[in-house]
């Protein structure tokens, strides 16, 4: 499934808003913070991450289900759909 810009608004807002937090974390170990801060700041940056694509994935979903619900044929199939949310589970 092709990912168009009415799918991705949110998780690309996610995914640049970690980009910044990831390059506040490198400064922060190049610059030799504390661990506990480092960590902290790298953990949000995964869960960004994480939430980014489920962001993805739910916008799969509601496409393939309005879709279905149209008569049309789904891009991608629940079993795809839910192999891919599961990678990031």
């Amino acid at each position: 499934m092709k990912l168009r810009p009415e799918m991705t608004g949110d998780a690309l807002t996610r995914l640049k808003r970690a980009r910044g937090q990831l390059n506040a974390v490198i400064e922060m170990m190049e610059d030799g913070q504390d661990c506990r801060a480092v960590l902290t700041q790298l953990a949000a940056v995964s869960k960004a991450i994480d939430r980014a694509g489920f962001k993805i994935i739910a916008s799969g979903m509601r496409h393939c289900s309005t879709a279905r619900d149209n008569g049309e044929q789904p891009e991608m199939t629940e079993e795809e759909l839910e192999k891919l949310f599961l990678a990031l589970a």
